[in-house]
């Protein structure tokens, strides 16, 4: 189904609304300045012009809605037909727009009055078009032009990346350029699917495959023991609840279809590929991955689509497939090895794997049945509940201050992936508990190491998200980022479990094992 959403903006919305002398947006301003006047703009227009486009972006981030108010798919979810969305906003022709796109001989699909679109941000368009109507045409064609150079500087040639560089160092704080062969594999992406092969072939243990299903198992198990068990849910949602998790979908390492050359052939037939045209190759790749997309439009839902790459240290869960992926990038250390003891691997990758699953019933996962429809399965009580329980999460991250960043993390935009974290670690360690149990023996102590079995399931979890963070790139997570940043992730997730307090012998009441604590799951 066709959408629609409120504009992307070059910045992270916050940071439009800053002091309009901000060093953030200047460096943006001065960006979009230095790469006009290099494609051969004068430099009085071009100042002007760019001044106008940040005032102009800086109104648009006004009437964006914030991620914060976005967290709902019930509200986000507006289905309506052209027909319709004419109605409501007469002063754009939408079915025009979008048969421009949809008539490109690459397409060729014909949208009609009739046909469904979802619009994601109906308060966003309520306020455009007054916007719009109060702003310059050079002003709003510049700003569309500009869109579309900013996305594709790192594709320019070197003079181009060193103006992105300066851009960057205010941004994030880097201070280089990636290393010439990250550049290329990062440019290689675009092929993904070939890439993918050359990393199965290489990289990727298949005894790693069957060792991660029996993992998944095992953490399904363990939060199936805990909707049985937990006192909060009545029994029509609870049942409900353990029939999507029955469901669940799992796909580990790669996409089979990529072992057949044939298939990789075919996707690469409409391609255009110049020894000596790089940018274009860029281009090229870049229309037909989008005339694909489009195309998509009038085919049956392919739910056997992987949405990452065989070599993504990542992992994801869809609710609307409602499936599991985990990529064979992850399925190496420090998440997993073959011959790590069962205590690393429950740390590592068995977290990631309850993670994943906890996200079908986090804030916005939950929103979802069994089959990836958009609907309320759980009771109103229950909700309610769950509001109240996910308030503690949302409060406690947000006392949380990011000592990089001087700023506190937004426990209203990371509360998925905080539940998230949570629910994660205390499903794998029971699931690991519980293999211990069936061994009836206890692993033995890493060489060199006094750490029990238990202490390094947590200090694997803590290992994974180590990390060093520049103050600018802190102030962009914490700003911006779902995700706690690396630091808090670990805290946050160890000062709600009892296990990790057992373990370690805190005392009640210390830094790590506070009295009141948060628990969704």
């Amino acid at each position: 189904v066709l959408q629609l959403d409120q504009a992307y903006l070059g910045m992270p919305q916050k940071y439009f609304f800053k002091e309009r002398n901000d060093t953030m947006i200047m460096a943006y301003e001065n960006l979009a300045f230095q790469v006009a006047t290099m494609l051969g703009a004068d430099k009085t227009v071009a100042e002007q012009d760019m001044k106008d486009i940040v005032d102009f972006e800086i109104l648009l981030a006004n009437i964006s809605v914030p991620s914060e108010e976005r967290r709902d798919s019930e509200k986000l979810y507006n289905k309506m037909t052209f027909a319709q969305l004419a109605q409501n906003y007469s002063e754009f022709d939408w079915l025009g727009y979008i048969n421009s796109i949809m008539s490109s001989p690459k397409i060729q699909i014909d949208i009609t009055e009739d046909e469904e679109i979802i619009n994601y941000s109906p308060p966003y368009f309520d306020k455009l078009f007054s916007l719009l109507n109060n702003t310059p045409k050079r002003t709003i064609v510049n700003y569309c032009v500009w869109g579309i150079v900013r996305n594709r500087i790192s594709s320019l040639g070197k003079a181009f990346r060193d103006l992105n560089l300066e851009y960057s160092k205010v941004f994030t704080g880097t201070s280089t350029e990636p290393a010439r062969w990250k550049q290329c594999i990062g440019a290689a992406w675009i092929v993904g699917d070939v890439l993918g092969k050359m990393f199965v072939k290489e990289a990727f243990d298949e005894a790693a495959k069957a060792d991660v299903l029996k993992l998944i198992g095992n953490l399904k198990l363990s939060f199936e023991e805990q909707l049985v068990s937990n006192n909060w849910m009545d029994e029509p949602t609870s049942k409900a609840a353990k029939e999507k998790l029955d469901a669940m979908n799992k796909k580990i390492g790669y996409d089979e279809k990529i072992l057949n050359d044939t298939y990789l052939m075919k996707l690469s037939e409409n391609y255009t590929v110049s020894e000596d045209g790089y940018f274009m190759n860029i281009i090229n790749f870049m229309q037909e991955a989008n005339a694909e997309h489009f195309r998509e439009l009038r085919k049956p839902i392919d739910k056997t689509k992987w949405f990452m790459l065989p070599p993504t240290v990542n992992a994801y869960y869809s609710p609307t497939n409602n499936e599991i992926v985990f990529p064979g990038g992850i399925l190496q250390p420090p998440f997993y090895h073959k011959n790590f003891l069962k205590a690393i691997n429950y740390g590592g990758i068995g977290v990631v794997i309850g993670h994943e699953i906890t996200h079908g019933f986090d804030d916005r996962g939950r929103q979802y049945d069994k089959t990836g429809s958009l609907r309320q399965w759980w009771s109103d009580d229950v909700v309610e509940v769950f509001k109240t329980r996910a308030q503690c999460v949302i409060e406690q991250y947000g006392n949380f201050t990011v000592e990089e960043a001087e700023l506190q993390i937004n426990g209203i935009n990371t509360l998925g992936e905080n539940i998230a974290d949570n629910g994660a670690v205390t499903q794998s360690f029971k699931a690991y508990r519980k293999w211990v149990a069936q061994k009836r023996k206890e692993e033995p102590k890493l060489p060199g190491l006094d750490f029990s079995p238990n202490q390094l399931f947590f200090i694997n979890f803590a290992q994974v998200w180590c990390a060093n963070m520049r103050k600018q790139n802190a102030i962009g997570r914490v700003l911006s980022g779902v995700h706690s940043p690396s630091k808090y992730r670990v805290i946050g997730t160890l000062q709600n479990s009892p296990d990790f307090a057992k373990t370690f012998g805190c005392p009640v009441s210390s830094y790590m094992n506070p009295e009141k604590k948060c628990k969704v799951w």
